[in-house]
Order: structure tokens, then C-alpha cells, then sequence
């Protein structure tokens, strides 16, 4: 079977750009620069599922979004999780976190409510996060 990005994921991230077998998604809530990283492997729950080599891709682009994102955002902390509870599909959320953010020092999991990018903001965030990255 073909990779399929999950529905919640698909309805909840804009595609910031696809890179070493991974898509990378930025969330859309601007409260927090958050990034969702998605391997496109099907029917994969866990990290140790994948095969060896794309374990290997996953964590050095886990490790490049973060230090990219840290320095984009002058975070103070980033945060770096697979959960996996309600989305079962496997992806991780890289998350560049702030003393002074809305949920700190807490997880941003069921926080007030999401705020979604503004159109003009949204082509902005996508384009400076895919110059970062790439």
C-alpha cells in the first residue's frame, strides 16, 4: 500500500516541503513554530518499525529541523515528541517552545484554543521555514 498522510494530519499541517523520505508540515497554530515530521512510510505507528536506514534518515532530520527551527525562532527550548495517541500514523513534532508561550513550562497539548495562520502569514511562515530548511 501507498503512503497516504493521515486525514488529521492533512487537516491540521500545510506541507512546508518533502525532503529524505519525509514530509516536513508546519502546524497550523501561530501561536508556537511547530513543525510535524512525517515519514513516508505506510502503515507505520512506531519509530522502531522502519527499517534501519530510515530510522537513521528520521533522527539526523529530527536533529537538523530542530537546530534550523531553534535558530529560526531564537527558541528557548525546543521540544521533540512522537506520540502517536490520536494520530496513529508516525510523526513527530519538533516544537520551538518560550519561556513567555501560552502553555509554558507545560506541553502545548490541549492549551487555549489553536490559532490558525492568517493567509498572509501562512505564505510567509512556509516560505522562510522551506529557505531554512532546504
Amino acid at each position: 500500500m501507498p503512503f497516504q498522510l493521515h486525514p488529521q494530519l492533512e487537516a491540521d499541517t500545510h506541507l512546508i516541503c518533502r525532503t529524505e523520505n519525509c514530509q516536513i508540515l508546519l502546524m497550523d497554530d501561530a501561536r508556537f513554530p511547530w513543525i510535524v515530521l512525517v515519514p513516508e512510510v505506510a502503515d507505520i505507528r512506531e519509530l522502531y518499525e522502519l527499517k534501519e536506514r530510515q530510522q537513521q534518515q528520521a533522527y539526523q532530520s529530527i536533529l537538523r529541523i530542530s537546530k534550523s527551527l531553534a535558530e529560526y525562532s531564537n527558541a528557548d527550548k525546543m521540544n521533540v515528541a512522537a506520540l502517536g495517541n490520536q494520530v496513529p500514523q508516525l510523526h513527530i513534532h519538533i516544537i520551538a517552545r518560550y519561556e513567555t508561550d501560552a502553555a509554558w513550562p507545560g506541553p502545548v497539548w490541549g492549551v487555549g484554543q489553536a490559532e490558525p495562520y492568517r493567509p498572509d502569514q501562512l505564505q510567509q511562515r512556509l516560505s522562510d521555514l522551506g529557505a531554512t530548511l532546504s
